[in-house]
């Protein structure tokens, strides 16, 4: 199996760095479609789904959070506030130069450490290997597709090879 750091961090760099170019894109379509960005920021699929601004505040927090957790840091908190495009570029940004902090030593051999966590209440615990790739990056993928699809849906010209750089 690959290195734990890579499979993490090195993974949510890489999917957070292509976010951000997206965002990049989808600022420019607006640009050229003359329309404010900002309006994207509410943007959902569906009516009982959650917008933009909380597909890009989740994501972050989960790379954030499996990085602090397995390395045993704590995980810093960020305020949800972002309500503006440039809001949520800047909270991309954010989450890479935390997820920089990081170096191999801080996470690899975290495959067996336990992981407490929450779930109605109750704790239970998973070692680092079933969290990360059990929970961590299932809901990172879910949350950073979610977003590469509302700004598809809203018509960005972005394709796969965004999403897969």
């Amino acid at each position: 199996m690959p290195s734990m750091y890579a499979v993490s961090v090195g993974v949510f760099t890489r999917q957070l760095t292509n976010l951000l170019a997206q965002l990049e894109k989808a600022e420019a379509y607006a640009a050229e479609r003359k329309f404010k960005p900002d309006v994207l920021v509410n943007q959902r699929l569906a009516p009982d789904m959650l917008p933009l601004s909380f597909q890009v505040q989740n994501a972050t927090d989960h790379a954030k959070g499996a990085a602090a957790r397995l390395s045993g840091q704590e995980m810093p908190s960020w305020p949800d506030d972002e309500k503006t495009f440039d809001d949520l570029k800047g909270r991309v940004k954010k989450a890479l130069d935390y997820l920089a902090t990081f170096k191999p030593a801080d996470i690899d051999g975290s495959e067996e450490k336990a992981i407490t966590l929450k779930r109605n209440g109750q704790d239970y615990t998973l070692s680092g290997q079933d969290f990360l790739l059990g929970r961590a990056q299932q809901n990172f993928w879910f949350h950073v597709t979610t977003a590469y699809d509302i700004l598809r849906a809203n018509g960005v010209p972005i394709g796969k090879a965004d999403f897969t750089k």
